[in-house]
């Protein structure tokens, strides 16, 4: 058995790790109360341009848009919205799984990657996979012009024809200790939303409905972008909420069975103790 001094440093040990993910646990839960706020907030705003630019596309012959032509695929980019620290469960290893499953499915094409997010930028560099762009550090830069950077980048990808087709991979936060793992083609645009529209949409379009639908399908895939960043940094934090609070029970069950270790190894000494000068005191009586 350990010595009393060795399980006491043990315990100090493990009783400051405690508050180091008590610390975690409390800083990502003021992250996530923001990070939440401004998921449900922009969600409405996401879902409607999906429909607007699906349903305009569907109605009035989408395909004019360099966003919206199909071509043959032989070259596709996956957007990754990994974490750039860790402590965060299965966080990453969900994410990564989809994208290696995509990979699979598009075995003979040439499959590239741009991750937000360092850990998804090491694990896939390790596993020798193209890395076209890295956004790093961008946990002071969770807004709209750091999404439309991204966009912007993308969408010069596609409409040079470097990529043919893009998916994104992403976490969407449904609560603290749930996220589901998103696989979306971003571009070139999906007209599924409005592909089962029965009327065109109602209302009249100045100068034409092409030219509403030219203006807006730009904006469209940086709302994609941005609301997916958002979904991902909201699930991140959950994520890491709750591992952080697991991490503080074992702990704190670690702390109760080595104070109770502790505990019989003390009586134990104590005891040895009394008997040795039992034995002595008996032993100079004799």
């Amino acid at each position: 058995m350990a010595s009393t001094r060795e399980i006491k440093r043990r315990i100090t040990s493990v009783k400051n790790t405690r508050q180091i993910t008590k610390a975690m646990k409390m800083v990502a839960a003021a992250k996530l109360r923001r990070a939440q706020d401004a998921v449900v907030q922009a969600r409405p705003y996401a879902t409607k341009m999906r429909e607007v630019v699906g349903s305009l596309g569907a109605s009035f012959g989408g395909e004019s848009h360099p966003l919206l032509a199909r071509r043959n695929e032989k070259n596709v980019l996956v957007l990754l919205f990994s974490s750039d620290k860790g402590l965060c469960g299965a966080f990453n290893s969900n994410l990564f799984k989809a994208v290696l499953k995509i990979m699979e499915e598009n075995e003979g094409k040439d499959v590239h990657l741009s991750s937000i997010g360092k850990k998804g930028r090491d694990y896939f560099r390790r596993r020798k996979v193209t890395m076209e762009k890295a956004y790093v550090d961008f946990s002071r830069n969770v807004n709209y012009p750091f999404a439309a950077s991204i966009a912007k980048d993308v969408i010069e990808m596609y409409t040079s024809g470097k990529v043919d087709k893009v998916y994104i991979v992403y976490n969407k936060f449904r609560t603290v200790i749930a996220q589901d793992v998103t696989v979306a083609q971003l571009v070139p645009v999906s007209l599924e939303a409005g592909a089962n529209a029965e009327e065109k949409p109602e209302g009249l379009y100045e100068p034409s409905a092409a030219s509403v639908l030219d203006a807006i399908v730009e904006q469209y895939v940086e709302v994609q972008v941005y609301q997916a960043l958002l979904e991902s940094w909201a699930s991140e934090n959950g994520s890491r909420m709750a591992a952080m609070d697991s991490a503080s029970r074992n702990a704190g069950d670690m702390i109760n069975r080595l104070t109770l270790i502790y505990n019989r190894a003390r009586q134990s000494a104590i005891t040895k103790e009394l008997i040795e000068i039992v034995s002595g005191a008996d032993a100079l009586k004799g």
